[in-house]
């Protein structure tokens, strides 16, 4: 079978704009779940926290400046295809490019530190990048990106749970963790949550999950079943947005899922605030 050859130049370009879109222009689906919660909201306070959400994305996506502060760490997921070759260049390195020239020329806070216990020294144009790839069929490169803020990433957890737990043990990890998060990782929330795997895999799964669009649902019945349920049960918790009271605590409860272990039921809980930033694009 042909191999495509892409150009390495290609790659940045694309990393590039994900970073940039992405940090000005929130997703529609986002947009519309927070217009949906105004018109729901019970509380005035919080209706009156979301008119100010949606106003200050608005505001962002009509000056094209970021949307928050924290434009994050730069996470990619990546399904690379098995007959592409990068030329002039590597695809790691051109990724990293990407990332550089997005934080600096779309003038994007860098918060990266280059060690994470003794020096903590800026690397000042936030890379590394967290870069997740899986191979697939095919002559295409496709690529979601997203900038990761770390107000919401310091609530998530993981447990490794055992299967006598059953689905009230992995129900009662993910209630009790947004419950401690609280007001912290700045609500309304995207709650990632990833079941199965090893370790490393439900923590990866998890962070996927909070890019997938909030407006869709797990293709088997039963998560999403689960995922309307969680969902329900964190907005009665009541934190409301801003963490200032009312009924929408979160905008959504992704779950994804993989085979995992006989004697293990692994679960993760990824946080992610309103300001759920992601975009995808192919080459």
């Amino acid at each position: 079978m042909e191999i495509r050859k892409i150009e390495a130049s290609t790659v940045t370009e694309t990393v590039k704009k994900l970073f940039i879109d992405c940090n000005y222009f929130i997703g529609d689906d986002v947009m519309n779940a927070l217009k949906t919660a105004r018109e729901n909201e019970k509380s005035p306070v919080g209706k009156s926290v979301l008119d100010q959400i949606i106003e200050n994305d608005e505001i962002a996506a009509m000056e094209q400046i970021p949307l928050c502060q924290d434009t994050g760490m730069a996470i990619l997921f990546v399904e690379y295809g098995d007959r592409v070759v990068i030329e002039n260049g590597s695809f790691e390195e051109a990724v990293q490019e990407g990332v550089r020239r997005a934080y600096d020329e779309g003038y994007l806070r860098k918060s990266v530190v280059s060690d994470p216990v003794f020096d903590r020294i800026n690397t000042k144009d936030n890379t590394p990048a967290i870069i997740h790839t899986k191979i697939v069929p095919g002559d295409k490169i496709r690529i979601t990106a997203g900038g990761k803020g770390f107000g919401s990433e310091n609530m998530s957890a993981i447990k490794m749970l055992t299967p006598s737990y059953g689905v009230e043990g992995v129900k009662s990890f993910i209630l009790d963790t947004v419950r401690a998060a609280g007001p912290n990782p700045c609500p309304p929330i995207v709650v990632g949550v990833g079941i199965g795997g090893t370790f490393e895999r439900c923590a990866q799964l998890a962070k996927k999950a909070t890019f997938r669009s909030i407006d869709s649902e797990n293709p088997d019945p039963r998560y999403a079943e689960l995922e309307r349920e969680l969902l329900e049960k964190i907005n009665k918790m009541g934190f409301g947005p801003a963490g200032l009271g009312g009924t929408t605590t979160a905008i959504g409860v992704n779950i994804e899922t993989s085979p995992t272990h006989i004697a293990g039921m692994p679960v993760a809980v990824n946080i992610c605030c309103h300001a759920a930033r992601h975009k995808t694009a192919e080459i």
